[in-house]
């Protein structure tokens, strides 16, 4: 294989740029495989243009089924590592580990893999032949014996791994299609629209409390009358828990309409919004 090929390979391996990628081969002696190890030293080697060699890169993955849903997140320095199979093998049966033990870590972290170690030992022999961090962020598992599982992925890597997953469970006796359809698109909601709480009054006090503080420095100085800005104030704040509040949220699919209408619309007597979950790479 010529230079110019090699030139060529390690563009396609890591992203990284021409110039970038000539200098590695001539500094590796034509050796790729380190030149692919003196770019990732560098912090030049990428999987895009938008690539960050933070820890908040990786990937959220699902498993489970309608009555028992999990997600688990596994974080990792690049998008590159985010996209390799190595990488990628790991996450998925995590991902079916996690099911089984309910999202609880200790136990995961004790579980066997395939491999017969257990995954504490397979990550960090992972970490070590890819040379990266990795860790295992943020799990959740939704199961309600009467409630019905549905999710959504967004950003999708590669089957059950994206970016971004929600879950939401639904309680109802009634299995139509409405509620099926109703179900999807509600995690499509969701996954767009980001709510806080199920209703305003369960918002975390703390993110109340920040946003009454922003909103009182920002009328600090405006030269209002206390009583318009406190009228100001208090208008704010409403919009902040009716935008934050899934229920009271202009539903994605037709913004004229909250979502808590669209749910009564559907006049299903016994359907609730049980609990959902959202969770995103980065945030």
């Amino acid at each position: 294989m010529s230079d110019i090929e090699k030139v060529k390979k390690l563009r396609e391996v890591t992203g990284a740029g021409f110039k970038d990628c000539n200098l590695a081969i001539k500094e590796a002696e034509g050796n790729l495989d380190k030149a692919v190890e003196i770019l990732r030293v560098k912090g030049i080697s990428k999987a895009s243009k938008k690539m960050s060699r933070s820890a908040n890169e990786g990937v959220v993955a699902v498993s489970g089924d309608e009555k028992k849903t999990s997600y688990i997140e596994v974080n990792c320095e690049t998008d590159f590592v985010a996209k390799n199979d190595d990488f990628i093998n790991f996450v998925k049966e995590l991902s079916e580990l996690n099911n089984e033990k309910n999202s609880n870590l200790d136990d995961l972290k004790k579980a066997k893999m395939k491999n017969g170690k257990t995954v504490e030992d397979t990550l960090i022999a992972l970490i070590a032949k890819i040379g990266e961090k990795i860790t295992i962020g943020k799990t959740k598992t939704i199961s309600n014996t009467s409630s019905i599982n549905y999710h959504y992925l967004h950003t999708i890597v590669k089957d059950n791994l994206a970016k971004l997953a929600v879950i939401v469970s639904l309680e109802t006796k009634e299995s139509s299609e409405e509620v099926k359809t109703f179900g999807k698109q509600l995690s499509m909601h969701i996954a767009a629209s980001n709510p806080l709480a199920l209703e305003s009054n369960l918002i975390d006090k703390s993110l109340v409390d920040k946003e009454q503080e922003l909103v009182a420095e920002e009328l600090k100085n405006s030269g209002k009358p206390d009583d318009i800005a406190k009228k100001i104030s208090l208008g704010k704040m409403k919009k902040f828990m009716e935008e934050n509040s899934l229920l009271t949220q202009a539903w994605v699919m037709e913004p004229k309409k909250k979502v808590k209408d669209v749910l009564n619309e559907l006049s299903i007597s016994d359907l609730k919004i049980k609990e959902f979950s959202r969770i995103k790479i980065g945030e």
